[in-house]
């Protein structure tokens, strides 16, 4: 059999294992490998997802190395996982021993709490899990519900013990290979290490993906020992069991050996991030979204494109970010957890936790923090920063200011250079600007202020008290020129130089007033009294020279 990507089915097993107790030496990371991400989730969170598209009765993780990270992580992903502990007994058998005992025990604590169904009075809880489980390991971050659900789907079809999906690789090495009858059907899983020459030739490898009958895994795990190369309990033991017991063992092959690829270290990590963005960005291309460079752009999994939004080159979208359609990102562009509205157009800009309205302009170079809000048709410019920040509809902030713990109401225009002066070293405090509002070049709003709808605030005034309505916030004094400042106090400079020629070159030039001009006599009268005078020729000083003059030492004369 053949898997096709993507085959819905309506069974649902009565449980899926997801195995993540490896502690990925070959990652070299203090991270779990499971934590590793990929396109916005872990590796683990994406096998939890495919797993829980299945709607299993119980869904379990085994865990081991650095298990109270990991046990965290798969309950943030998804609050009814089982978490299970594996012991120190190492293998992949052994993880799902640890793991059918846990189920079994929760099913048989349902059928207590439920009771015992209509027409099976006196048959008891039974051995505990009834009918497929599925078991999978948690580094496989390409597969997909659909595959398990197809894999699952002709488990149950064909009445199978076991099913399993598996590959062909050019190369298997360090694979478990798949041992077939004359019939097809799988005789064996042997590993790599313990294969013989002929055994490694095949290239059919174990994906390490199965579907059980519960009551022949719990059968086979009773089986298992230790007795192989590497001295662990290998699940891959079920399999024979099954056949020895008579039971079905048949193989779904899947012809695209990246599903089924786990990640090993962080070759294959970066391997597989960049193939599943390349299926995401080629998902919504053909979903109707421009992508004018898929090589530097990256989509996360969770993120939602609406037809005609185009995505420029640099463009990276993270988390739960949502564009309307008809908006342009990019280029250079990344937003986390943003919602942007239709015909947005967002250009070299840093946003997380953000929302912006329809039809507005973004950037170049804004800097968009958590709780920031963007009304409709309005303008973040040029290295702007904002957080926390609610702006009405229309409103802009064109150029170079900081708007922090703020509230500014509909088409306001906020002047360059603007800033919310909203800590006071303790607390945070808002600034609250109305609509219409018109607040000039170079102001500082020391929070809590408010200015009120229709008011103007002049160039270079610092706002410490509110502005009311339709009013002009003005703070200094009015502008006064002191004549002949540079000449005065800054003497002999090149400044003072051109000023003075200036004066001079000008015949419609204002003269100095009265006070100026008698500043500069006196600084000139003053210089000229601290430059030493030298003292007239003497006696001794005629004696020093004729000395000079001889060529033989001076004498103090008598």
């Amino acid at each position: 059999m053949e898997a096709q990507q993507g085959t819905d089915s309506t069974v649902a097993p009565a449980a899926v294992i997801v195995l993540a107790a490896g502690e990925g030496t070959r990652m070299k990371s203090s991270t779990p490998k499971m934590l590793h991400t990929l396109a916005g989730r872990s590796l683990l969170g994406h096998v939890l997802v495919a797993a829980r598209s299945l709607d299993p009765a119980l869904l379990a993780v085994v865990v081991r190395h650095e298990r109270d990270r990991v046990a965290e992580h798969a309950v943030s992903v998804d609050p009814d996982a089982v978490v299970v502990d594996q012991d120190e007994i190492p293998g992949t058998g052994r993880a799902v021993q640890c793991a059918l005992a846990a189920l079994d025990a929760k099913a048989h604590a349902q059928a207590l709490l439920h009771g015992v169904p209509d027409g099976q009075e006196g048959r008891g809880v039974g051995d505990g899990l009834e009918g497929p489980v599925v078991v999978t390991a948690g580094d496989t971050p390409l597969l997909d519900g659909g595959t398990l659900a197809q894999l699952l789907a002709a488990h149950v079809a064909d009445g199978n013990a076991v099913t399993m999906l598996t590959t062909e690789l050019e190369d298997a090495t360090g694979y478990g290979r798949v041992v077939r009858d004359g019939s097809g059907d799988v005789q064996r899983i042997v590993e790599h290490k313990d294969a013989s020459a002929d055994e490694r030739a095949i290239r059919e490898i174990n994906a390490s993906i199965y579907v059980f009958d519960a009551a022949v895994l719990r059968r086979g795990l009773g089986t298992l020992g230790r007795d192989n190369a590497q001295g662990e309990v290998y699940l891959t033991d079920v399999v024979a069991a099954a056949r020895a017991e008579g039971g079905s063992v048949r193989a779904l092959v899947s012809a695209d050996p990246t599903i089924v690829e786990g990640v090993n270290d962080r070759v294959q990590l970066a391997t597989l991030r960049a193939e599943l963005n390349r299926r995401i960005l080629e998902d919504w291309m053909r979903a109707g979204v421009t992508v004018v460079d898929p090589a530097t752009t990256w989509v996360d999994v969770d993120v939602e494109l609406a037809r005609d939004v185009t995505l420029l080159p640099g463009t990276q979208l993270h988390g739960a970010t949502v564009v309307a359609e008809g908006s342009t990102i990019g280029p250079d562009t990344t937003l986390t957890d943003t919602e942007v509205g239709a015909g947005a157009t967002v250009t070299r800009t840093h946003g997380s936790l953000a929302v912006l309205g329809a039809g507005t302009s973004v950037g170049p170079f804004a800097y968009l923090r958590p709780g920031t809000v963007l009304g409709a048709q309005g303008k973040i410019g040029t290295f702007v920063e904002t957080k926390n920040a609610e702006i009405g509809e229309g409103s802009k902030i064109p150029h170079l200011s900081y708007v922090g713990d703020a509230t500014i109401g509909e088409h306001t225009n906020i002047g360059a250079a603007s800033v919310t002066v909203n800590y006071d070293g303790v607390h945070k405090h808002r600034t609250v600007i109305g609509s219409h509002a018109r607040t000039g070049a170079d102001n500082m709003f020391v929070a809590p202020v408010s200015v009120g709808d229709g008011a103007y605030t002049a160039a270079g005034s610092v706002i410490r008290r509110d502005v009311p309505a339709g009013a002009l916030g003005v703070s200094g004094g009015q502008q006064r020129n002191i004549e002949g400042w540079v000449e005065r106090r800054r003497p002999g400079t090149a400044a003072a130089d051109a000023a003075a020629a200036a004066r001079a070159s000008d015949p419609d030039a204002a003269p100095l007033g009265a006070q100026a001009q008698a500043q500069l006599a006196d600084q000139s009268a003053a210089a000229t009294a601290e430059r030493p005078t030298p003292p007239p020729p003497g006696p001794e000083l005629e004696h020093t020279l004729e000395a000079l003059r001889g060529g033989r030492p001076a004498t103090t004369a008598d």
